[in-house]
């Protein structure tokens, strides 16, 4: 089917079923950034491939609605299926529910699959039409009837990391949650995302792209834990190493009947990682107290043996980029390259370093106009050609066994202008703003993300998506409680933490500059006025230095790319053979 013949399918059962708003998250029953092609709802039936949005279906209007990192990407791919692009105010804002509540008439229905939907986003939808009368019903799954060969769920191994891996056991980790229950006064617990579950038991999977999780449900319920998996996903050993943590094993299709079964007074569950049908399968005799799920904090703040991993992952994985920039720099004046080519030949060099898994997020190989999309992935159909000019931007990562990587860099291919240069150098002069920050204890990411932006404001230019995201231990590249974004998140920046600072400056149509290095969060030093933070510098990758305008930074800006610069050479330098070694030195030359 096409997509309008899709949308016209939807249509038809929303007609037959009596519903005349119908709504598709971007989401799975983990509550998922990234999605099993099984959960692909809005690509299948739209087009669009962002990992953030939401369809909402009437009978005479269909919209996307999602944020700026998607607004040019989301215009191209759906020219011509039906849906029209709304764009969002606010980044993660339910705005749709407001604009059904101000459409439909009272005695409407608006339907949605609650496997998609998180509790919060269920309880917003519901907040604002319930009171006009409207019927919200949370248990539709439309796209089940007419999606002919949706794909099954995914089958792969997984496997289980050892404690000299993750620095902690997860009885430990166990007896942690348990702890946060006892305080909280609940018997029982559900943990539904999934790199929750793959921190607390220390295990990995190959169920989601570039995310190294398995599909599960993991279970408190009195001195019980028990996970909820495809049998076949684990080894015999792996089944008695859990065992021995006192995890029982069962089969993943019996979650829900679990839940339904609870025989708790009350449990705990998180609102915004956990899906709405497992909220309402919960008995009403048990009480729901909702709050953050205790193992996504935990989880953000590293330990010594984790940290120390990410140190060395750093160094394989700037090897790989400096290999990487200097082929791009020799071969681009004498081989056609792509954004496509580009990308596959930075998975192949990282591929070669060891204990590589995979990239973790599809690279964005963004050269000239492309760059200005925040989120793009080439396609067959855009894949732009290189040439000895103009920038290049490139957003990508690496899942190790012994961490995870995000860095984004754009550079010269020759022949750039004086806008340009001075878009990058202002983008820097912001990045190094955030890494130099020296904060009290108990400081916001909101507070880091508008401290970042200052040299940017202060020249009235700005970017539209977040300054930061927390990252994983070889887990999820986006990885939360904590932001560093505009939005009031009241999540403190603490002590172990990984964020990646990356600010930058789209202009529609020319070109797109982002800086990104990867920060690990510290405590600095404590006096009179209270404790302080600052930030250890993780990622390990020269920085352009032939695009900064150097009149425009501050002696402390260019005092800190000089000693970054110089230690990215120091760092990597041993790892390098002769030529590569000659090649980063003049790139970290002193400005």
């Amino acid at each position: 089917m096409t997509y309008i013949e899709r949308l016209d399918a939807i249509r038809r059962e929303m007609k037959s079923q009596e519903i005349d708003a119908y709504i598709i998250p971007s989401s799975d029953p983990h509550i998922s950034e990234y999605l099993p092609e099984r959960y692909k709802c809005i690509a299948w039936a739209s087009g669009f491939t962002g990992s953030a949005g939401t369809l909402a279906i009437t009978a005479d209007f269909a919209g996307l609605w999602t944020d700026a990192r998607y607004f040019v990407q989301a215009k191209e791919q759906l020219e011509g299926t039906g849906f029209e692009l709304v764009k969002l105010k606010t980044q993660g804002a339910a705005e749709y529910a407001t604009w059904l509540a101000e459409r439909l008439p009272a005695g409407s229905r608006v339907a949605f699959d609650g496997n998609l939907a998180s509790v919060a986003v269920a309880q917003i939808v519901k907040d604002a039409l319930l009171p006009l009368d409207i019927i919200v019903d949370g248990h539709v799954d439309i796209l089940e009837t007419i999606w002919n060969d949706r794909p099954a769920l995914p089958t792969s191994s997984a496997f289980l990391l050892d404690e000299s891996a993750t620095g902690e056991t997860t009885i430990s980790k166990l007896n942690r949650v348990r702890e946060k229950m006892a305080s909280k006064r609940v018997s029982a617990h559900i943990v539904s995302s999934l790199d929750d579950l793959a921190w607390l038991l220390n295990i990995r999977g190959n169920d989601v792209p570039c995310n190294p999780v398995v599909l599960g449900f993991l279970f408190f319920e009195g001195n019980e834990t028990t996970l909820f998996i495809e049998l076949g996903k684990l080894t015999d050993d792996d089944k008695a190493t859990l065992g021995q943590a006192s995890v029982q094993i069962k089969p993943y299709t019996k979650a829900f009947q679990a839940v339904s079964s609870l025989q708790a007074d009350a449990i705990l569950l998180d609102p915004k990682r956990t899906c709405f049908a497992m909220y309402d399968a919960v008995p009403e005799t048990t009480k729901i107290i909702e709050d953050l799920n205790p193992s996504t904090l935990m989880k953000a703040v590293k330990n010594d043996v984790e940290a120390t991993h990410t140190r060395n992952v750093m160094i394989k994985d700037g090897v790989a980029m400096t290999r990487f920039f200097k082929w791009i720099e020799e071969q681009v004046q004498y081989e056609e390259l792509t954004e496509i080519s580009i990308a596959d030949k930075l998975q192949e060099i990282r591929a070669d370093g060891k204990d590589f898994v995979d990239i973790s997020f599809d690279t964005i190989a963004g050269y000239r106009a492309h760059g200005a999309l925040p989120h793009y992935k080439a396609t067959e159909e855009s894949n732009a050609t290189l040439k000895a000019e103009g920038l290049l931007l490139v957003d990508s990562g690496g899942q190790y066994k012994d961490g995870t990587t995000d860095i984004t860099r754009v550079v010269s291919l020759g022949n750039i202008t004086a806008a340009e240069r001075v878009d990058y150098t202002l983008v820097l002069k912001a990045m190094i703003e955030g890494a130099q920050l020296v904060f009290p204890t108990g400081t916001r990411g909101y507070q880091i993300d508008a401290v970042t932006r200052r040299p940017l404001w202060e020249t009235l230019r700005n970017y539209g998506h977040g300054t930061g995201h927390g990252v994983g231990f070889f887990l999820n590249v986006h990885e939360g409680p904590h932001v560093l974004n505009p939005t009031n998140v009241d999540i403190p920046v603490k002590e172990g933490m990984i964020s990646s600072i990356e600010p930058g400056l789209y202009r529609e149509g020319e070109y797109g500059i982002r800086i990104e290095n990867l920060v690990l969060s510290k405590a600095f030093e404590a006096n009179q006025f209270g404790d302080f933070m600052h930030f250890e510098t993780l990622t390990i990758c020269y920085i352009a230095t032939d695009l900064v305008d150097k009149s425009l930074l501050d002696n402390k800006h260019v005092q800190w790319l000089n000693n970054y610069n110089a230690w990215v050479f120091n760092k990597l330098s041993s790892h390098l053979d002769v030529e590569e070694r000659s090649w980063l030195k003049e790139k970290t030359k002193e400005i």
